[in-house]
């Protein structure tokens, strides 16, 4: 029974397939595959594109990630009265800084990458108070997080 129902139903798509060929030209039916190939294309095109984009946004949002582990690595070494470690990891807060800067490649520079080099100086400001050992590098460093905190929020 069963295979008489699986026949019938190929018996009636075969037929309702050719139907259909037979009342369209084939000029039509090679246009019509062609705009679905286009619309393919187009539609693989924007996947791909918003793939990339979130690859960036991930990109940028782990390294901005990474700069705060190490900023706030630097602030307990402040606290244990290492300035030279804590420079060496705010030294280190900065390269992740900077590689988040080069992750975003937005045509126009949107005010992120604007804060963020704002940022950048304001690190590299911190790791010259610490070499010098200022313990007051400490409220800078408090300001920083609250500024990383505040762009990965966006």
């Amino acid at each position: 029974m069963l295979k008489f129902l699986g026949g019938l139903v190929l018996l009636t798509t075969v037929f309702g397939l050719g139907y259909y060929i037979g009342q369209r030209p084939v000029s039509e039916l090679k246009l019509t595959i062609s705009s679905l190939k286009d619309t393919i294309a187009s539609l693989t095109r924007n996947v791909l594109d918003s793939t990339l984009g979130l690859e960036q946004n991930f990109r940028w949002r782990q390294s901005l990630v990474d700069a705060k582990a190490k900023m706030i690595q630097a602030k307990a070494e402040i606290l244990d009265r290492n300035f030279g470690n804590a420079a060496k990891e705010v030294a280190e807060a900065v390269a992740e800084m900077e590689k988040a800067a080069q992750s975003d490649r937005s045509d126009p520079p949107d005010r992120h990458a604007q804060a963020l080099k704002i940022l950048i100086a304001k690190s590299k400001a911190v790791q010259l108070d610490l070499t010098m050992g200022k313990a007051e590098a400490r409220k800078k460093l408090n300001e920083i997080l609250r500024e990383v905190d505040g762009l990965l929020a966006k």
